[in-house]
């Protein structure tokens, strides 16, 4: 059955975001979706969608939404605050890494992702029951906001927005949780050297791999940019013939200062490569905001592969865990009705 979901505040930078935008880079469109593929499986898992299907991306404060038909199934995947407020007024708090089903006229307000170090707000997911169905474009619910493609006409949510899901079924449903959060490794962001290595001097790489960097303000879904020792390049100089990137490319301009690319990034770039973040470490920098400073480590392909195979690994043992949970002050009356409440009988007069 089908639920719909009013935007009453908006949040800042709130965005429909799936796995992405697949299967189209040769025509020179980016990948787009989640930053964190796997806070936004978590999600979805926590409601019983497909690992990939369209959830809400909070950046920096979440959004306040209403239900306006059939009764709909939250999750939060992520350190952020949440309340909701009944249709009869009564205003309850919402715990992160579990889910919460709200009926015609409720709302749920989300506030601001907490940073998991200091430097400003980290990064969550609302997944939503069914996910949020908006109109896919070339295969993808992901907004891609400078192309004005997929999400909502192509944009991050605004108040007056419907948002079409799916509602859960029954008038008193299990609640699921996580058991604990999903966190993230610690550490240097590993990185694959290259491919376009020998443009740096060696002074240059042993920098890279020896100093922090610091992210500046001037970052986006596009690339990240980081500021600390200049990264001189070598005679073959600060440009090449533009070929293919890719998010986690790690572009260095002339100003020696390096570039990450993130989920949003062009399709290809004319600035020398000095490495590439690998698939595992890639969901760690959407938490690194303004001010967090990142250090980086050598791997190769295989210990790359084993990387992603872990965090695969630990993905799938958190999902086991979900459990389901009756809500304080819920009753299911089924699950009463059905029970065998009396184990024997005595005398009234005894």
């Amino acid at each position: 059955m089908s639920a719909q979901l009013e935007v009453v505040e908006s949040g800042l930078a709130v965005a429909v975001q799936d796995r992405g935008r697949f299967g189209y880079r040769r025509l020179g469109v980016p990948v787009s979706g989640a930053l964190d593929p796997v806070l936004l499986a978590a999600a979805n898992a926590l409601v019983g969608n497909a690992a990939g299907a369209a959830a809400l991306e909070i950046l920096l404060t979440g959004p306040a939404l209403k239900v306006r038909a059939g009764r709909v199934r939250f999750s939060i995947a992520g350190e952020i605050v949440a309340r909701l407020q009944s249709a009869q007024g009564k205003l309850l708090p919402v715990e992160p890494w579990c889910t919460v089903t709200l009926g015609p006229g409720d709302s749920i307000r989300f506030g601001a992702a907490a940073a998991p170090k200091a430097g400003g707000p980290g990064i969550a997911y609302v997944g939503i029951s069914g996910g949020v169905e908006v109109p896919a474009v070339l295969a993808s619910r992901s907004t891609y906001a400078r192309a004005a493609l997929g999400g909502v006409r192509g944009r991050a949510i605004a108040a007056g927005d419907l948002l079409p899901c799916r509602s859960v079924a029954g008038d008193a449903p299990l609640e699921f949780r996580g058991a604990g959060p999903l966190v993230h490794p610690e550490g240097p962001i590993r990185v694959v050297p290259g491919p376009q290595a020998d443009h740096f001097t060696d002074e240059a790489l042993q920098a890279f791999f020896s100093q922090p960097f610091t992210v500046t303000r001037d970052s986006d879904r596009m690339g990240m940019r980081l500021a600390g020792p200049v990264l001189t390049h070598s005679a073959l100089g600060a440009d090449i013939a533009s070929d293919g990137v890719t998010p986690g490319a790690i572009q260095v301009p002339a100003n020696g200062q390096p570039i990450i690319l993130m989920a949003d990034c062009q399709t290809v770039g004319g600035y020398p490569k000095i490495a590439t973040v690998i698939r595992a470490d890639l969901p760690r920098l959407a938490h690194a905001r303004p001010g967090a400073q990142l250090r980086f480590a050598r791997v190769n392909l295989l210990e790359a592969a084993a990387a992603r195979a872990a965090q695969a690994q630990q993905l799938a043992l958190w999902v086991g865990r979900i459990a389901g949970f009756r809500p304080a002050g819920v009753i299911d009356d089924a699950a009463l009705y059905g029970g065998n409440l009396v184990s024997g009988m005595i005398r009234a007069d005894a």
